[in-house]
């Protein structure tokens, strides 16, 4: 079985759901995970900070466009009244729940339960379009198998045991059709997964089922050797391993989260980016296998803060880095990249809520400087140590661009540099044209 997850923009109309529908009817048993129609889960957070102003009419204005939309979708989708019927009796009965928002005391707890309505529509309208057009498609709800702990992780081994339960009880059904993102919490309330959101959903049931392979479908023909908005000539990478996807998520491939992937590698799942408006495309398959001797691809990330701090007590001295990370630790504030010599060490982190107090607190062990507004590039590929050049070509790609730091020798992966934002393109354009776009 396959499990098939399809993007916001893939369902964002009737159109849309119609295409989806041409791309998973080729007879084959599959469990499809959809995430909310495009621009819904932003107008019911507007309609929520609304709610939390306590401006209930201006909520309820919103809450009417946003029923109208539906139900222009619910024209355009259905041929049958009987199913049209159907969809307009179960909007009707949703919408009912988001107005009674306006009524009553408006908290996190009820943001999240409200913000789920967009996933619940779009099965519900996508699942009576699959039985209208002869498909025996059965329900799934994400609320009876998905659940996350006291910590936010999720209970993999509940989403097991009541998935399979849930996929014997329909063992007759064509096809199985679920929400992305939304679940329950340990206290029973509606919760979501907030990192990677459906794509998170998944790669989780995928692992649940020992899937065959996950597809993840969005707008893109797969992830991309260079940022296509801002570098010219970029290509599809047709492979990728888990690491290197892992790689070039974190440091900003936008198409993919970073750690939506892991429960796939850990069961040696492939995962196969495809592009609903161009289903031919190859797109990119991830797996375990590492395509030897290749640089595959260039991300950036952007709003990163890089840290100096020098001091000479560092020198030939041990607990220096230890009282340094302790500082960034107390502040629940990850270091991105870091590079030590014997009187200073260099880092960078991309989250500066606690800057202020973390500078506060390393000022105390020595001399330290900032610089604001910078990017990390990072270049990904098999960069083991032992294939001679591989690094001299990515520097000798910037020779002309000022870089910060360099770190290189962390993972057989990835080579990193920090430049300032305003080098960005200049310096993707660069490694683009020497890494791949030489003759």
């Amino acid at each position: 079985m396959k499990v098939l997850k399809f993007g916001g923009t893939s369902v964002g109309s009737a159109s849309r759901m119609k295409q989806v529908y041409n791309i998973i009817n080729n007879g084959e048993k599959k469990i499809v995970v959809l995430s909310a129609m495009s621009g819904t889960t932003n107008a019911l957070l507007e309609i929520a900070a609304y709610l939390y102003k306590k401006n209930p009419d201006t909520a309820n204005e919103l809450i009417n466009n946003l029923e109208l939309k539906y139900f222009r979708t619910v024209d355009e989708l259905y041929e049958s009244k009987e199913y049209s019927s159907q969809a307009i009796e179960n909007l009707k009965a949703h919408f009912e729940y988001i107005r009674s928002f306006t009524k009553k005391l408006f908290t996190l707890f009820e943001e999240k339960a409200l913000v789920a309505q967009g996933e619940l529509l779009s099965t519900m309208l996508f699942n009576l379009y699959l039985n209208e057009r002869g498909i025996k498609s059965v329900l799934l709800p994400a609320l009876d198998f998905m659940r996350i702990n006291k910590n936010a992780e999720p209970e993999t081994q509940y989403l097991r045991e009541h998935l399979t339960a849930l996929l014997e009880a329909n063992a007759d059904a064509d096809m199985y059709v679920t929400q992305g993102f939304i679940c329950l919490n340990a206290y029973g309330e509606v919760d979501n997964l907030t990192r990677g959101g459906s794509d998170y959903s998944a790669s989780l049931i995928g692992a649940a089922v020992a899937a065959d392979e996950i597809q993840i479908w969005t707008d893109i023909d797969g992830m991309h050797n260079n940022d296509p908005r801002v570098v010219d000539k970029t290509s599809p990478v047709s492979f990728l391993s888990f690491d290197e996807a892992a790689e070039l998520a974190y440091f900003g491939a936008k198409i993919l989260h970073p750690t939506c992937i892991l429960p796939a590698k850990l069961a040696k799942i492939p995962v196969r980016l495809l592009n609903t408006m161009q289903p031919e495309a190859h797109g990119t398959l991830i797996s375990n296998k590492t395509e030897m001797h290749k640089i595959k691809a260039v991300a950036a990330k952007e709003n990163i803060t890089a840290i100096k701090i020098k001091s000479g007590r560092m020198l030939l001295a041990y607990g220096f880095l230890r009282r340094v990370f302790e500082i960034f630790e107390s502040y629940q504030t990850p270091v991105d990249m870091i590079c030590t010599s014997e009187v200073g060490v260099s880092m960078t982190i991309d989250n500066d809520k606690h800057l202020n107090e973390i500078l506060d607190e390393l000022k105390k062990i020595g001399t330290v400087s900032v610089d604001k507004d910078m990017v990390i590039i990072c270049v990904v590929g098999d960069l083991d140590w032992e294939n001679v050049g591989f690094e001299s070509r990515v520097v000798d790609a910037v020779k002309d661009i000022p870089v910060r730091m360099i770190s290189y020798g962390g993972s057989n992966y990835n080579i990193s540099l920090l430049v300032k934002a305003e080098d960005k393109q200049r310096t993707l354009q660069a490694l683009s044209t020497h890494l791949f776009n030489q003759a």
